[in-house]
């Protein structure tokens, strides 16, 4: 048997321990370290304790790839920048890093997200759409339940039922993920976005939604990022895309219809399809997706009730006290980008719906932070070199 591929692991989260599992069943990996922040002797849960590791120099040294997936904007920009100047790719499934920094280290060493959540499979989708002939128009994230304000008690609830974290829960449930998922998918794969916090259709009709989400990015002239929402809809993404005419007879017949046509993948298995894109960087082919080195969509922190001055957030992604949309970074200029929301103190009374800017905060300085501003100045000023032009 060929050398077994060390894989270390950044996160001792849910994803981290599915994935070590199933790590564990495959002969060609093998499992090296996996970094924490907590001490090692706090992660009763993890299965394999024995791997577990503070020390980034000890991950990087027992690893030949590592996955990412701490879910954390901030911790992951200290990290994957150490881990790619070591010469080791990172898959990732962290699209809360992405929209937030990871446009800085596009091009720094070979580093991807994933296939397993919405935004990796939309990009495979998007290669299969694109391999076929197809011209995308949406890409689409189907999302089953949405509630902006949640309460704590209801996010309790379904964070102990699901044995999810509390900030994943409420993330899920108003909406910020599928903002931050699609901003990815917007930046990563060149499209743009209707309008600030997307359109996200309402509808138990996909075939329906396809042909009005497609007429809207006709309209505006380019691929646009979105999601539907439905209860009764599958977990999955979906593309919507025109084809040649030439084409149009047959692809009647094999029952597409008269286009736009809708291309479906009904499930997202998240840990298991990072298999996928783990062995890709590991033959050293292209990533699948990232930011781009010149995003120009972000996530930006809504209020979700009045704020008044000194109030602490301590984490604003899945919090109480914000939310995150999809907005144009040139058009939101000094916007607080919702993952960067930490440890933040509010400066003045700030309005339920307001989208918070920096001057609305006191905000710790941090690498994230630093790489933030230079990717904003750099978007600002791309929008001001197109207007001169």
């Amino acid at each position: 048997m060929a050398e077994q591929i060390r894989v270390g692991v950044i996160g001792t989260g849910f994803v981290a321990r599915h994935f070590t599992f199933e790590l564990a069943r495959r002969p060609r990996y093998r499992l090296g370290r996996v970094l924490t922040r907590r001490p090692v002797d706090h992660c009763p849960e993890f299965p394999r304790p024995d791997a577990l590791t503070n020390s980034i120099d000890a991950l990087i040294e027992a690893s030949d790839v590592v996955f990412e997936c701490s879910g954390d904007a901030l911790y992951a920009a200290r990290t994957v920048g150490r881990v790619l100047d070591a010469g080791r790719p990172v898959v990732t499934l962290n699209s809360e890093f992405h929209v937030t920094v990871g446009s800085h280290f596009v091009g720094r060493g070979l580093l991807s997200e994933a296939e397993g959540d919405q935004p990796g499979c939309l990009a495979a989708l998007h290669e299969d759409a694109v391999a076929m002939g197809f011209t995308p128009l949406v890409y689409g994230n189907m999302k089953a339940f949405l509630n902006r304000n949640p309460s704590p008690d209801d996010m309790r609830y379904w964070a102990e039922r699901q044995n999810y974290s509390l900030e994943m829960v409420t993330s899920f449930t108003d909406g910020t993920k599928v903002q931050i998922e699609q901003c990815l998918v917007a930046n990563g794969l060149g499209a743009g976005i209707a309008r600030e916090e997307l359109i996200g259709l309402e509808t138990g009709d996909l075939k329906r939604a396809a042909q009005e989400l497609g007429a809207a990015a006709e309209r505006l002239g380019h691929p646009i990022s979105e999601y539907i929402l439905d209860r009764g809809l599958q977990h999955g993404v979906f593309v919507v895309a025109r084809h040649d005419e030439r084409q149009a007879t047959a692809l009647r017949n094999l029952k597409m219809g008269d286009g736009p046509y809708l291309l479906i993948k009904d499930y997202c298995l998240v840990h298991l399809e990072v298999f996928k894109t783990l062995e890709r960087l590991v033959e050293r082919r292209r990533p699948l997706l990232n930011n781009g080195s010149e995003p120009r969509i972000g996530v930006a922190s809504i209020a979700k009730r009045a704020l008044e001055p000194g109030h602490l957030i301590e984490r604003g992604c899945g919090s109480f006290d914000l939310r995150g949309i999809c907005v144009h970074i040139a058009d939101r200029p000094g916007h607080l980008p919702i993952c960067l929301a930490n440890q933040v103190r509010i400066r003045r009374r700030v309005e339920p719906g307001q989208v918070l800017t920096m001057d609305d905060v006191e905000l710790p300085d941090s690498e994230a932070l630093r790489i933030w501003r230079g990717i904003e100045a750099r978007a600002l000023g791309s929008r001001v070199r197109a207007r001169a032009s």
